[in-house]
């Protein structure tokens, strides 16, 4: 078994557990409160089902979100934020204002 290197610093933390395309996306659809997975699918245009599965499993294991199953009859799952889910959304928050205000600078300058 592999041996996790330790973080460097608060950043190499927090890019851990929100790193790739879609979980901040996932985080920020939450940020309105409990969803369902179809509805989270909506949300987060462009995630196919199979990596919206695995991005909400990883952030279920890190415990920034939470799954709750109601045993009804049809089946009902909710996703909804932790308080450590809450935390990091609130320092996405400032990311988020950033790339509003110099978003027509960055999509000028994309190179894909």
């Amino acid at each position: 078994m592999a041996t996790m290197a330790p973080y460097t610093c608060g950043l190499d933390a927090a890019a851990d557990v929100i790193g790739g395309k879609w979980k901040p996306r996932i985080l920020w659809a939450l940020h309105h409160g409990p969803r369902r997975f179809g509805e989270l699918r909506k949300d987060v245009s462009g995630v196919t089902e199979k990596m919206l599965i695995q991005q909400l499993r990883e952030l279920e294991s890190r415990r920034i979100v939470h799954r709750e199953v109601y045993h009804q009859v049809p089946p009902k799952v909710e996703y909804s934020l932790t308080a450590l889910g809450e935390s990091l959304n609130t320092a996405l928050a400032p990311l988020d204002a950033w790339g509003a205000d110099h978003l027509d600078e960055l999509t000028a300058t994309r190179s894909c």
